[in-house]
């Protein structure tokens, strides 16, 4: 039987309203990429019943426009919990503006990226390059809000959508605006299974419950780092 010697404490990371926003944009940017994909490029059904009773496409379209919404309203949720939220939670851990945290963005390149370091960096919330890229998909998310809200303000009537209406012409027209929509939505997808990957791997390294953490909300964190993130507030 193998067991680990370490004294492990609990923290509570990552509060109700954080994991709420990680489970519900996931489910959003799932649903998004797959009704996105077939409203790109629409299979060829064919069948003989009345067109009235078939009208999946039309289902399709409607799927997607109502998560566009759930996923934007879900996202400003995200936006305004990052002013009163924990400290793991707030903006000040996602932009780097203190010298420990780009200490912090070189150990984890060389430890997760270049691999020429094998001791774990200690951070029990976001590290800073997991926090830099995590802004970076903050700033793609009102991208493609706003160009999504742009192609559906000429078939819309409701306020939202509308607002974006001048960003079409500004981007050179419907199909240019469409085809940037639908290319942004591979950033997404890369961003998953980099993210999948990267929390795996973390989760067998360090053996802290990252990924039942944003269940949960705990960590199992070392005493010592603890003790030492307790002495800096």
């Amino acid at each position: 039987m193998k067991s680990r010697n370490t004294n492990l404490r609990e923290v509570y990371v990552w509060e109700l309203p954080v994991r709420f926003y990680h489970w519900t944009n996931a489910l959003c940017i799932i649903t998004l990429c797959i009704t996105g994909f077939i409203i790109a490029n629409p299979p060829a059904i064919m069948n003989e019943t009345e067109a009235t009773f078939t009208f999946w496409f039309g289902k399709v379209r409607f799927i997607h426009f109502v998560t566009a919404f759930v996923f934007f309203f879900n996202f400003l949720y995200r936006l305004y919990w990052g002013f009163v939220g924990n400290r793991y939670a707030r903006w000040d851990n996602f932009i780097p503006l203190k010298k420990k945290q780009w200490k912090e963005f070189w150990e984890v390149l060389m430890v997760d990226i270049w691999m020429i370091r094998n001791k774990p960096v200690d951070s029990i919330g976001h590290n800073t390059l997991a926090a830099l890229s995590y802004l970076a998909l903050f700033v793609a998310f009102m991208f493609q809000s706003i160009t999504g809200f742009a192609l559906y303000s000429d078939m819309s009537k409701s306020l939202l959508p509308k607002l974006f209406g001048w960003v079409v012409p500004l981007l050179g027209g419907d199909l240019m605006v469409r085809q940037i929509h639908h290319a942004a939505t591979w950033f997404f997808i890369v961003f998953v299974i980099a993210h999948i990957y990267i929390v795996a791997y973390h989760d067998y390294i360090e053996r802290r419950g990252i990924t039942s953490s944003m269940i949960g909300g705990w960590k199992f964190i070392e005493e010592d780092v603890a003790k030492a993130e307790e002495n800096e507030q």
